[in-house]
């Protein structure tokens, strides 16, 4: 079977995806990519094609979708199959590039933990029992990474390119998924993809935020099974 890509989102490494890795790793490679030594999207996705085999299915989670769709930008020929999940395809709106730049002085004066507990990932899970252990687990991810990634992360995020017309010309098998009460990237954009895409499913999952993987991993990994195994 075609290898597959996962890139996990800003500040996470592949514990995002500890489920289903867990649920994969005998039906199809696996490689994940970490996104933490880059300062720009175009780098980071080059990177990752200089790494990656000749063709591979890739999917991608809030940054690691904006990389995924950068990679297909650049390398589309290469991409077999794509999974875009609670991601934006476009570029970063003024107010939001507004509260980048407070959040990264305030992590260069040494406080990301700070950052991370108050700013980010609390808005970011639908309320449910297993949110506390979620949220541990993302800072536990962001401060294993340090605040050096979380710099180059929120620049490269920063500096991002629309990317409506890439997806427009994608004709490989694509799954677009995102959880109900995903604040930060809402149902809309998710919409807005899926009507880009010509050969796309449109998976909404219940009871889940912008974390679906961990949120509810095995409704996630049911549709990434039913995607990687759609002929």
């Amino acid at each position: 079977m075609t290898p597959l890509i996962l890139l996990p989102g800003m500040m996470c490494d592949a514990r995002l995806f500890g489920p289903q890795i867990d649920a994969l790793s005998n039906r199809v490679p696996l490689m994940s990519f970490p996104l933490s030594q880059q300062d720009s999207v175009g780098a980071m996705a080059a990177e990752i094609l200089n790494n990656a085999p000749p063709r591979f299915a890739l999917a991608g989670l809030s940054m690691g979708g904006i990389v995924a769709m950068e990679a297909l930008r650049q390398d589309p020929d290469r991409v077999e199959r794509l999974a875009l999940l609670d991601t934006n395809p476009l570029a970063e709106a003024s107010e939001v590039k507004a509260r980048r730049a407070p959040q990264m002085a305030t992590v260069r004066e040494g406080r990301l933990r700070q950052v991370m507990r108050d700013e980010m990932k609390p808005n970011y899970l639908a309320d449910g029992p297993r949110q506390g252990a979620i949220l541990d687990l993302c800072m536990a991810m962001a401060t294993d990474l340090g605040p050096d990634v979380f710099l180059r992360q929120s620049q490269a995020l920063m500096d991002r390119i629309d990317q409506r017309a890439t997806l427009s010309a994608y004709t490989g098998k694509t799954l677009v998924l995102c959880g109900r009460a995903d604040g930060l990237c809402p149902v809309e954009r998710h919409q807005l993809m899926h009507d880009l895409l010509p050969n796309s499913v449109l998976t909404i999952i219940e009871d889940a935020g912008h974390l679906p993987t961990l949120e509810q991993p095995q409704e996630t990994t049911a549709a990434l099974i039913r995607w990687l195994e759609d002929s």
